[in-house]
């Protein structure tokens, strides 16, 4: 049976790795609560492939 409430899954892509054309992409799945945040997570997180911290958008 799934679970009533608010909370719901969110992937986060990297902004700067998308604009650099480098190959890969840097992305982090996260929850959010919907009815708290109705606007798209702007979150700092540690891109790899990079090797740096950038800001990754929600993008569902």
């Amino acid at each position: 049976m799934a679970k009533k409430g608010n909370r719901v899954q969110v992937i986060l892509e990297c902004t700067e790795h998308k604009t650099s054309g480098m190959a890969g992409m840097s992305r982090y799945i996260t929850t959010k609560n919907r009815k708290n945040t109705t606007e798209r997570l702007e979150l700092k997180k540690f891109n790899p492939v990079m090797r740096k911290v950038t800001v990754h958008k929600e993008i569902k």
